[in-house]
């Protein structure tokens, strides 16, 4: 097939020069494209196992205080109420916890951090990582906003 490019006699079976472009491979190579990701596509997904809450709220009359750590400068540890040192710190949550009323493990019970703003980072991770080396992994940190 060939074809004139330019010049020439013109008669009347001449249909001049077409300048259009040819869509059809294009076409064809979207619907490849398509076929090919709706194939794919399911084989992508990853299905990832949640836990849900349960949709029963739960019961009204099942209120448990909070347990507090808290943390001032130069030292002071407060369990409870009670001024505490970091060594005592293993055996006063389990008491603490029994007196709060909490049944089950101590160490299913959530445990609340709160802390000075001045008091110094090591202290903080110190009883943290009693906290952890003893099994106590739910633990809250509680902030407080300094106006």
């Amino acid at each position: 097939m060939a074809g004139k490019v330019a010049g020439g006699k013109k008669n009347k079976f001449d249909l001049g020069q077409n300048s259009d472009m040819n869509v059809t491979p294009f076409v064809d190579v979207m619907l490849v494209l398509l076929i090919i990701f709706m194939v794919t596509a399911p084989l992508a997904t990853v299905s990832i196992q949640v836990d849900l809450p349960p949709a029963v709220p739960p019961d009204a009359n099942d209120h448990k205080k909070p347990v507090f750590i808290s943390l001032q400068p130069g030292g002071h540890i407060f369990f409870g109420g009670k001024e505490t040192s970091l060594a005592a710190l293993p055996t006063d949550i389990p008491i603490g916890l029994l007196n709060n009323g909490d049944t089950g493990p101590p160490t299913e019970q959530r445990i609340f951090i709160q802390s000075n703003p001045d008091v110094l980072y090591e202290q903080f991770m110190s009883v943290l990582n009693v906290l952890q080396g003893n099994g106590y992994f739910k633990v809250g940190l509680i902030l407080e906003e300094v106006n």
